[in-house]
């Protein structure tokens, strides 16, 4: 096993306790709700509320990674909402408890930005597809350990023991970071072999290992580029159907089938757990099936609309009468949502022929996704306690996904070339260029 993969697993299981803290509320909302009175209106804005800090420290924090460095910032960023989680064990309110989950938003702004950064850095070309799928699979794994650990927990130690062992999680995997990670130039447990083929690969057959890099692209030429804006109108409709999910499948479930918070746990794992490993095989799929110059050429976007027609099976969850059936759906559309996204970041690193911008395009596209993941569970609410029912808020999931395989289609066809040619007089360049300069 090539040690690179020591680094796919570290980021991997840094979005696991991400989506584990996330969903935490959502399983834990039974006994809060018993203890505080909260509304479903009120629930739909607590479950959103760590999104709305989220999405204002995306674009700043990318802007940062090249500046501040990858491992400080994916360091800092668990530091800061490991705390977050383990002080909501303190809250006495909505407003306190809001409080913890903006918190707990501003600081896991960090990790997507940095660990696109890592990704690029990291690993060659013709493995980006499935690490990063694997890596946005945290998504997944991590609603699913999240739904099982928490539900136990609350069963076992109540609700706000939950969050303080929540918590503490996080600072065991920020002392292994901290211990074993560094830049594959400087990394002293990586073999010379495999830190050439590191450096050669990374970029295809487009940079040599000591080409002089290209400085970041500003966010006024990134915004200008067609296929920026398609990569981010892509995430935005998929990543609407992922939080709808997140947030809102334990009390879909609850208040459709009848489940205990424990059942309601083990039910909500299965469809996020069967979800990684159909995630990995279309995405090694997707690297094995394109050549070079497809992946270059942004050919991945045909996984990524295929992924988002799958999700439209989400229009069949209300009317699903045998709960095996209904967890087949779910898996089908948590598939096609979860993979879509990883795979359009893959698309974004693919597009992008500087590698200092990643950073800041996955921050980018990353924060028009969650715009709509904000937005996800208050519509969901308002809908759920205006009609009493499930079945408009899974159609308007439905229409954004079907924008979603259009955008992929028609607006990410161009390649993102860097705006800045030369290092040393910073001279904007709108070229179109086949290689590096």
């Amino acid at each position: 096993m090539p040690k690179r993969t020591w680094i796919a697993i570290l980021i991997f299981t840094a979005v696991i306790i991400n989506y584990v803290d996330r969903i935490a509320l959502s399983i834990a909302s039974k006994p809060i709700v018993e203890e505080f009175g909260f509304t479903p209106v009120q629930m739909g804005y607590l479950f959103s509320g760590f999104l709305w800090t989220y999405v204002i420290c995306l674009i700043p924090i990318g802007l940062l990674v090249e500046r501040v460095g990858a491992k400080r910032m994916v360091g800092g960023g668990i530091a800061i909402w490991s705390a977050a989680t383990a002080l909501t064990a303190a809250t006495a309110g909505f407003a306190s408890l809001l409080s913890a989950r903006l918190a707990m938003g501003a600081s896991e702004a960090s990790t997507f930005p940095a660990c696109g950064r890592i990704i690029r850095n990291w690993f060659p070309e013709r493995e980006r597809g499935l690490v990063t799928t694997l890596f946005n699979g945290g998504s997944s794994a991590g609603p699913a350990l999240g739904a099982l650990v928490t539900a136990g927990l609350v069963e076992a130690a109540g609700w706000r023991t939950t969050f303080v062992l929540l918590g503490l999680l996080g600072y065991v995997w920020l002392a292994a970071w901290w211990i074993w990670y560094a830049e594959p130039e400087e990394a002293k447990w990586l073999s010379s072999e495999e830190r050439i083929k590191v450096l050669a690969e990374r970029d295809g057959d487009r940079k040599a290992v000591n080409a002089e890099p290209v400085a970041p692209s500003s966010l006024r030429y990134l915004l200008s580029q067609t296929s920026v804006w398609g990569l981010v109108v892509t995430q935005a409709c998929l990543v609407y159907t992922a939080y709808l999910f997140l947030t809102w499948l334990p009390t879909f479930l609850q208040s459709t089938r009848e489940l205990s918070t424990l059942n309601t746990g083990y039910l909500t794992a299965v469809p996020y757990l069967i979800t990684i490993v159909l995630s990995v095989a279309i995405a090694w799929s997707s690297d094995k099936i394109l050549s070079s110059e497809n992946i270059r050429s942004g050919a991945r976007r045909y996984f990524i609309a295929a992924m988002a027609a799958l999700s439209l099976l989400i229009v069949l969850a209300p009317s699903v009468g045998n709960l095996t059936e209904l967890l087949v759906v779910l898996t089908l559309v948590l598939t096609g949502s979860t993979t879509g996204a990883g795979l359009n970041f893959t698309l974004a690193s693919d597009l992008l022929r500087n590698p200092a911008d990643v950073s800041r395009v996955i921050a980018i596209t990353a924060l028009g996704g969650n715009l709509f993941g904000l937005i996800a569970p208050i519509i969901t609410g308002y809908v759920v306690a205006g009609t009493g029912g499930y079945d408009w808020a899974f159609m308007v999931a439905a229409a954004l996904l079907l924008l979603g395989a259009i955008s992929t289609l028609t607006m990410t066809r161009q390649p993102i070339e860097p705006e800045f040619t030369d290092r040393s007089s910073r001279q904007p360049s709108f070229q179109t260029q086949q290689a590096h300069p």
